[in-house]
């Protein structure tokens, strides 16, 4: 009889925490006094409540699980632990691995499908900047032509104009900026 928490039985089940909660709420665990589930008693509950409708989309999901973790453990190689013996053999293998991210990364930048982080965001703090520079500049330029006029459709008209004007301006510049940012990086 194997006796484990809720949380290693989540984890050894490839479940979340809630659902293993709602299967104990659904009186589907087996739990001994202290609230831990005896393994073996629960799995054969589960296989024998088990909904056989179900069977295909069980297995569906295991495969989709096991998929996932094959690619984590693909894409990602083990790092070498410091203080433990170095297989050479691995640690050759990540140093290629991690050269090759590079090399694609230097590819996808020369194609320009890439650019730097840093660049994008001082261009659109840039950006945003003027632009707020343009917009808080508007009331100083605007009040006292504002203030002779009594129509409201002309009051209307020049502010439209005035904030039109004040937005491409802000587009024209900051488009320069972005691309000058894109291109000295």
């Amino acid at each position: 009889m194997t006796i484990i928490s809720k949380t290693e039985f989540a984890a050894r089940r490839g479940w979340a925490k809630s659902y293993v909660s709602k299967l104990a709420n659904q009186d589907r665990l087996v739990l001994n006094d202290d609230g831990k589930v005896d393994l073996e008693a629960t799995e054969a509950l589960l296989a024998e409540s088990a909904d056989p409708s179900k069977a295909a989309v069980a297995q569906r999901h295991e495969r989709l699980r096991l998929q996932k973790e094959a690619e984590i453990a693909v894409e990602e190689p083990a790092v070498p632990q410091v203080g433990l013996p170095v297989d050479f053999q691995k640690s050759r293998a990540l140093r290629e691995h991690y050269m090759a991210l590079q090399e694609q990364s230097n590819f996808h930048k020369q194609q320009g499908t890439l650019v730097e982080r840093i660049a994008v965001e001082t261009g659109a703090y840039n950006a945003g900047r003027l632009l707020r520079d343009q917009l808080l500049g508007m009331p100083p330029q605007l009040a006292p032509e504002l203030a002779v006029m009594t129509d409201p459709w002309q009051i209307e008209k020049h502010l439209t104009a005035a904030i039109r004007r004040s937005l491409e301006d802000a587009e024209r510049l900051s488009s320069a900026d972005l691309e000058h940012a894109l291109t000295t990086s």
